[in-house]
């Protein structure tokens, strides 16, 4: 066998082999995709289900109410996303052109 494979991420066994793009253990039977990323590790995704990373530049996809204002973020509006945050809503630290800092749903942008 020309590359090695990893040992079993569950049961730390050596005999793991490869069928298609999988990888499987025979002796606890688990299967992984080594290209996808760690169940345990946690990803935010844009509308177009894009990656989000500290530091992209997005796009609001719709308009926005500012909770507790009248003021409305308008679609097209581009920010920078500060840090990327493992909260169930509100996941990216945005500083919003014209707006300033805000916490925004990963939902309702698009990376820039």
């Amino acid at each position: 066998m020309s590359e090695s494979l990893p040992n079993c991420p569950k049961c730390e066994s050596e005999y793991v082999y490869q069928d298609q793009s999988l990888l499987i253990c025979p002796e606890c039977s688990y299967e992984w995709n080594p290209q996808e990323p760690d169940e345990d590790e946690f990803v935010v995704k844009d509308a177009n289900g894009a990656q989000l990373i500290d530091g992209d530049k997005v796009t609001v996809i719709k308009d926005l109410k500012i909770k507790g204002s009248s003021q409305v973020i308008k679609i097209g509006t581009k920010a920078l996303v500060r840090r990327v945050l493992d909260k169930k809503d509100h996941e990216l630290d945005c500083k919003v052109d014209g707006v300033g800092e805000m916490m925004v749903t990963a939902k309702f942008v698009k990376k820039a």
